[in-house]
């Protein structure tokens, strides 16, 4: 069985098949006085026989569809796979390392000299103007889109996604409400010496597990990057740590697209430690200090064991971010309010009103007060809605007007679209604001259609 299932060439994989025959017929034979175990023994060594002759001319004639050459190498088939163990029929996969002179007009090249390709039957990606052969150049399970691909299969998205026209300012937007970039600093054992410590900076956004869709589109727009899901947690990630991806993908991105939010503050300190990183000064103990004082300012600070590894840090002075006049473009706002943009409808009782309920759609986004600025600029810009306190530390920008949301908020982002499972509450949004537009609100008729949008928005959507 090891021979046969581990064979490099089609002649150890003989020598295997041929064992297996002979020991299962000694196996059963063994009971040789009984004539139904005779029987079965030869019966197996019989099918032995015929499998081999079966496979070695399906292997001799098998071709592309899309060539007209036969192939060297192929999949197991069917009685080998069912022996090793894989009785799912994943359709007909053919892998083949071969060398890009030698390819002849197997359809796809590459500028590698070599290639190992994968093609899947039936696997065509249909477009307007062109069909493509979809394949996959297989490499490490980091660079994977998903790290386990059997626990995302639903019914609610796809876990690929093609032809993404995500717009960077939009991204930029996201990020300003969703990103995180982050340094991890940890001590590695495999380091010898006074310093120890790993330095990991690492790009991240993360969101319910819902929103996997939009993830994989910022992945693909990035063109690098994993996405990691936390099952109990219901959230899931995308997350860039290759140090070159983050040199030459993320750091030029937000350098040309620039973020506006605070958030600005922590990607200037994050950049210059990747730079120290990339300069080799994180490997002196000075070096390994001033990135210690940087990341004290970074986010959340330093941790307690950080603070009793290093009692000597000093943070240092956060960058000044200065008030941005304008949207950069209207894309960033489409992506910040995809991030930190809340669509909601209350319904609550009233005597003065003579079904008895008020209905009430709000807009709203909530940040740090460091921010205030920043909501400051989109009701100077939108012309509506106002800044609350909305606790210590967070203001919150709210539109409650119906006019303001019918006339500004749904036109603005039916031209700039929501993207990711918000969408969906941006729709149900819009159709409870052509009701209250119509006064079917004052009804109870409208008031009962209203109540079943209300239960599938926001947390309560599946």
């Amino acid at each position: 069985m090891l021979l046969l299932v581990s064979g490099s060439n089609f002649f150890v994989m003989f020598v295997g098949w041929e064992g297996i025959g002979i020991v299962s017929y000694l196996l059963i034979n063994f009971w040789y006085s009984r004539i139904q175990a005779n029987k079965a023994a030869i019966l197996a060594l019989t099918m032995n026989r015929v499998g081999a002759l079966w496979s070695g001319n399906s292997q001799l004639c098998l071709k592309l569809s899309n060539s007209g050459d036969t192939l060297k190498l192929l999949i197991p088939n069917y009685i080998r796979k069912i022996i090793s163990g894989q009785i799912n029929y994943l359709g007909t996969v053919i892998s083949q390392k071969m060398k890009e002179t030698e390819m002849g007009n197997r359809g796809s090249k590459s500028a590698n000299k070599a290639v190992k390709e994968q093609r899947v039957n039936g696997s065509y990606l249909f477009s307007a103007k062109q069909n493509r052969l979809r394949y996959t150049l297989m490499g490490f399970e980091r660079s994977y889109q998903i790290k386990i691909l059997s626990k995302q299969l639903n019914n609610n998205f796809s876990t690929l996604v093609q032809n993404s026209k995500i717009n960077p300012w939009f991204v930029t937007g996201f990020t300003d409400a969703e990103g995180s970039f982050s340094i991890s600093i940890h001590i590695d054992k495999r380091i010898k010496g006074r310093l120890g410590w790993a330095i990991k900076p690492s790009f991240q956004i993360s969101l319910n597990s819902k929103d996997i869709n939009l993830l994989l589109q910022l992945k693909e727009f990035f063109g690098c990057g994993i996405i990691i899901n936390k099952i109990t947690r219901n959230e899931s990630s995308f997350r860039v740590n290759s140090f070159q991806d983050l040199t030459n993908v993320i750091i030029p991105h937000f350098s040309n697209y620039p973020l506006i939010s605070q958030k600005a503050a922590d990607f200037n300190l994050f950049t210059e430690i990747v730079k120290f990183i990339e300069n080799k000064v994180h490997l002196t103990e000075e070096g390994l200090q001033k990135i210690i004082n940087i990341k004290a300012s970074i986010n959340l600070g330093l941790s307690e064991v950080h603070k009793i590894k290093f009692p000597n840090y000093t943070p240092v002075v956060r960058p000044i971010i200065s008030s941005a006049t304008d949207f950069p473009n209207p894309n960033w706002f489409a992506g910040f309010a995809s991030g930190e943009g809340c669509f909601l409808l209350n319904i609550s009782k009233s005597n003065e009103i003579k079904i008895g309920y008020i209905v009430q759609l709000v807009f709203k986004i909530t940040q740090n007060k460091r921010d205030k600025n920043l909501l400051e600029l989109i009701v100077k810009i939108l012309n509506c809605g106002a800044v609350y306190s909305h606790s210590k530390n967070a203001l919150v920008f709210t539109v409650s007007s119906l006019a303001d949301i019918i006339k500004v908020i749904i036109p603005f982002f039916k031209l700039y679209p929501i993207q990711g499972i918000k969408q969906l509450n941006y729709e149900d949004f819009c159709k409870v604001a052509l009701l209250m537009d119509k006064k079917e609100h004052l009804n109870q008729k409208g008031l009962n259609q209203i109540r079943l949008i209300k239960e599938r928005m926001n947390t309560k959507r599946n």
